[in-house]
Formats: C-alpha cells, structure tokens, sequence
C-alpha cells in the first residue's frame, strides 16, 4: 500500500493573488501612525511572514506598542476590503490553480494542507469563498505557531497527518517558505508567479506555470 503523501501550500501569492489588499491594509496601518506608505515592492517583500514580525521589517525601530497598533489597524482594515467586494475580485485563485487542487484530490493517499501567514479567522473568509473549505485537512495558521521560516507550522501538519517528512511538500512563493520546508526536512517547490523574486527562492524545484505543479510534486515524491 502506498504511504501517504502530503502537499502543503502557502496561501498569497501562491494559490490567490491578494496583493491589492495587503498593500492597501499595510498602507492604512502605516496612515494610523502618521508614517508615509510603504512602496508596493517592500510590502510584497514581507508576504509569508506574520504580522507582529512583517510590520517589524519594514520598521526596525518600532516600538512594541506602535507595531501592536499597526498589526490591529492592519487586520480591521484588511477585513473591511474584503466585505467591499467578493472574495474573487479582492483574492482571485491563479489560473488553473482549482483544477490543480481538483487533481490532488482523485488520489486518496495525497492529503492537502495549508501552511500560511494569515490568521485563522482570514483563511476561513477565504476558503469558504472560494469554495475550498473541505480540500485541507490541516491548516496552519500565523494564530498558533511563530512566523516562517520556523518549521512549527510543518512539523504540526505531519504530526497531525501522520505523514512522514519525506513524504512531504511545500510549494510556496517566498523565500520563507523555502526556509522553513528546508528547517523542517522536507521538500521544496518555488512558484514564479508569487512575490518573491524566483532566483531568490533556492527551492528543489520551480513552477514557471500553475499546470507544472502535479508533475513537480510527483518527482519530489517520487510518485509514479
């Protein structure tokens, strides 16, 4: 019988493009505290990682009070974006990236998890938009674990699997996702439509197309 195997995704960036928002949201935190916005490039640097420590990224100095502020304006005005349009105009799923998941799901022994940045109550909005609720079987959320790259995240998902790590992937965008896969012993998959910029990524393997990723993951498993 065949072990089981499990695909991890990260969320932004890799399966939804939610960049508008998050700059939006960033640049709302940085108004609360009179500071002038963040350039587009340097918010998306700063994807992947959770919020105290992606604020704290883009202002070294900031006071654990101030940086509180900015993490609580940030979610309030996050959440206010995504009620003013539907889920698929603010965080649309890249191209061919349901099909995908359709895919992974007509082999039994290939579980789906998330490994993401985001809260709990954030990922929920945005499953449950999309419709994709019922395709993780776990899901790690920024709620419960520190930041990437700590492997935490990782080590949970296989613990509550019960998948070993070499049975295991991750496919993400930044560089935070290839760290932490690498700090957890499992592999990798980089996508070059996220935010990062692919050289930087040092995954196993890189996805130039959505339509790349089953035939990625089956070589890193070794699925024949």
């Amino acid at each position: 019988m065949r072990r089981p195997g499990l695909v991890l995704f990260d969320v932004d960036g890799t399966l939804v493009d939610s960049q508008g928002d998050i700059h939006a949201a960033m640049s709302h935190a940085f108004s609360a505290l009179d500071l002038a916005p963040p350039s587009r490039v340097d918010v998306l640097s700063i994807v992947g990682l959770s919020l105290p420590e992606a604020v704290e990224r883009l202002i070294p100095s900031i006071s654990a009070e101030d940086r509180d502020r900015m993490v609580t304006v940030y979610k309030e005005s996050y959440m206010t974006l995504r009620a003013q349009a539907p889920i698929e105009q603010t965080s649309p799923m890249f191209d061919g990236m349901r099909q995908v998941l359709d895919h992974f799901r007509t082999h039994p022994w290939l579980l789906l998890g998330v490994a993401t940045g985001k809260s709990a109550r954030g990922l929920d909005k945005l499953a449950q938009g999309h419709g994709i609720s019922d395709y993780f079987v776990t899901r790690q959320v920024a709620d419960h674990h520190p930041s990437k790259p700590h492997p935490s995240m990782i080590m949970t998902a296989l613990a509550e699997t019960g998948v070993d790590s070499a049975d295991a992937v991750i496919i993400g965008d930044t560089t935070f996702d290839m760290e932490m896969g690498r700090n957890a012993g499992i592999k990798t998959i980089g996508v070059s439509w996220g935010y990062h910029p692919v050289e930087r990524l040092c995954a196993d393997r890189v996805a130039r197309s959505v339509a790349d990723i089953p035939r990625l993951v089956a070589e890193v498993l070794e699925i024949e």
